[in-house]
């Protein structure tokens, strides 16, 4: 097998040209034999295999740079790169990221999750290496993807690279655009043409010629340049790109390396912006992924010969995401006003039923948060209820709107956070760790997080009758019920910053947020076991909190634990000790980014599980 020698990309470059369909083919089966124990981005990296292949192929990697896009295309990237060995160890616990790493090799240069920042990173490095000049100079790459050209940042930096007008090459991988057909004998033969050294030779002398020995020359070299422009309009979409300063090659097919290879060789001759477009095949190679991208796009293990994600062990409830999209399916049946929007993840945010059900009242902004907040802020003002539908960590890249352009108008917007808490597989770049400590400080804002399905549903109905921002967390597992032995079984009816008693003791106090309440709850009946006895406190609100009960169990002069699935440090347990003046024990995610590992091997890592918060209790009531 051609893989067992390619260990790095100098060993690929190596390879003669016909010997790389080859290699693709035996990069895929190895994605796909790991990717079906272990899940991951499975079509997106299948497709994105030949390219991988054609950038370290025509880059002197590492002294050049590739910039990978959120990097969920990366798997043929980390296995060229020498990280093959490793690979079977891919989004596991000590393993390899399923993201670019830096911390795991020096091909990827940064730690990367998030979209729309390849091409901006890549302008920075560029702009880097001509400062340095000399032997340091090299060629930089960004690779985009169509979803992050809905991002603002993605335009931000493609404007300043081409007024910059810097050494930087930027592909563009797209597969569902409508762009897409294109490609094709004219397209292909138009960018052979305007790629071959001759003709750029002869482009470059006749600008040379025009600017300084034909009078009036620069506004011939307008008209060549338009000439040169509307040929290309007339067969390929890169005008607008041609506008922001790049040289536009393509629409290319990105899974055909006796293509995309010479092409991309000819282009990195250049000295200027350079827009490669390719069109790829996601899934390519498995046909179960190729009929369905999304539900392949981030997969579970599957059965790899039927090409069918396995069956999951029956849950004894339903997740909290599918919870929240059967309630707002109700509650839109009840109130017209109710609108959902969501940041490219109608399936993630479980509002593909409610996209069904009220098309007319559903809005997919794209992979563009800032934008989404803005213009659910549109929608409060005129007197519709906006819920916007994000995962915690994406909500990150809308906090200045979330400030400006909602709490300081007022306006009722309820944010429905996702993924809120530690967050399996995916790494450092989507833990769901700091809304509660960015959120927690803003004017008019109400965070509430339910503990189990009822508080959910309850929670949800009850965020329509405010009036101002509402944020509402809630954490990527199955739901559960809270035993609530002091009422029957029943759930206390949400109330403004009410919270609710689930046991009580005399030898300690817990005040338990969200999903750590239930673990928070099974730690009381293990020290009730152990002869210990103690207040169990289902927060549910972080602002505002409810302060008479917090102060009136915490005068009891028995010690104080704050148990939440957050970044400690301005979270939940520092809004505690702010209302009472005093320390309390807070037990969270310490001040750090959590490594790739499963929820529950993160959860025991922080102490954040049953058996962690019963110790840790124990030590601290028997002192």
């Amino acid at each position: 097998m051609l893989l067992e020698y390619v260990n790095s990309p100098a060993d690929l470059r190596g390879l003669p040209l016909d010997k790389l369909p080859e290699l693709a083919d035996e990069i895929r089966r190895r994605i796909l034999d790991v990717v079906s124990v272990n899940g991951g981005h499975l079509a997106s990296s299948l497709g994105a295999v030949e390219l991988a292949i054609a950038l370290h192929y025509c880059l002197d990697t590492p002294r050049d740079k590739i910039v990978w896009d959120v990097g969920h295309q990366t798997y043929a990237h980390k296995i060229i790169t020498g990280r093959n060995a490793e690979f079977a160890g891919l989004r596991k616990y000590g393993g390899l990221s399923g993201f670019p790493c830096k911390e795991e090799s020096e091909y990827d240069l940064f730690t990367t999750g998030h979209s729309s920042t390849a091409v901006s990173l890549a302008l920075g490095l560029a702009c880097a290496g001509d400062l340095e000049g000399g032997e340091k100079k090299f060629k930089t790459a960004a690779v985009i993807g169509d979803g992050s050209l809905s991002g603002g940042l993605c335009f931000e930096g493609l404007n300043n690279a081409g007024h910059l007008k810097k050494d930087l090459l930027v592909v563009l991988n797209t597969n569902e655009m409508s762009i897409a057909p294109n490609v094709g004998s004219v397209s292909t033969y138009i960018n052979k043409i305007i790629s071959l050294p001759v003709y750029n030779r002869f482009r470059s002398s006749l600008e040379s010629f025009l600017n300084s020995r034909v009078p009036r020359g620069k506004r011939l070299l307008k008209l060549v340049n338009k000439f040169e422009e509307g040929l290309k309009g007339l067969f390929i979409p890169g005008v607008f790109f041609e506008e922001l300063g790049f040289r536009y090659f393509g629409p290319f097919d990105g899974n055909n390396l006796a293509q995309l290879i010479p092409a991309m060789k000819k282009m990195l001759a250049f000295k200027e912006p350079l827009f490669m477009h390719v069109i790829t095949k996601k899934g390519k190679g498995f046909l179960p992924a190729e009929k369905d991208p999304v539900r392949f796009h981030s997969t579970g293990p599957f059965d790899l010969p039927a090409g069918e994600k396995q069956e999951p062990a029956p849950l004894s409830a339903a997740t909290y995401t599918s919870i929240f999209g059967r309630k707002i399916v109700d509650l839109a049946a009840r109130d017209k006003r109710l609108t959902a929007i969501t940041a490219a993840m109608a399936e993630g945010t479980g509002l593909d039923a409610f996209r069904d059900k009220y098309p007319q009242r559903f809005f997919d902004v794209g992979i563009a948060e800032e934008h989404a907040v803005c213009f659910a802020a549109g929608l409060a003002r005129q007197g519709l209820i906006p819920v916007a539908a994000i995962y915690s960590t994406f909500l990150q890249r809308a906090y200045d709107q979330i400030i400006e352009c909602v709490a300081l108008q007022g306006l009722h917007v309820i944010f429905a956070l996702d993924r809120a808490g530690l967050v399996g597989g995916d790494g450092p770049t989507h833990q769901g760790i700091f809304d509660i400590s960015f959120l927690r400080h803003i004017p008019n804002m109400t965070i509430m997080a339910p503990a189990d399905a009822h508080d959910l549903e309850m929670m949800l109905e009850f965020s329509l009758s405010l009036k101002g921002p509402v944020s509402l967390r809630y954490p990527k597992t199955s739901s559960c019920l809270l035993r609530r032995r002091l009422t029957g079984g029943m759930a206390v009816p949400v109330k403004l910053a009410g919270a609710e008693v689930l046991r009580e003791g005399n030898d300690f106090t817990i005040f338990a947020l969200g999903g750590a309440v239930s673990a928070a709850e099974e730690a009381a009946a293990i020290l009730e076991e152990k002869g210990l006895s103690g207040n169990v406190v289902n927060a549910r609100f972080v602002k505002p909190l409810d302060h008479g009960l917090i102060k009136e169990i915490a005068a009891r002069g028995k010690p104080v634990f704050t148990v939440e699935e957050g970044i400690v440090e301005g979270g939940f347990g520092s809004a505690v000790e702010e209302v009472l003046g005093a320390s309390v024990i807070k037990l969270g995610v310490p001040e750090e980014f959590p490594p790739c590992a499963k929820r529950r091997e993160l959860l025991e890592r922080y102490g954040l599980n049953a058996a962690g918060i019963a110790g840790r209790v124990a030590v601290e009531a028997r002192k």
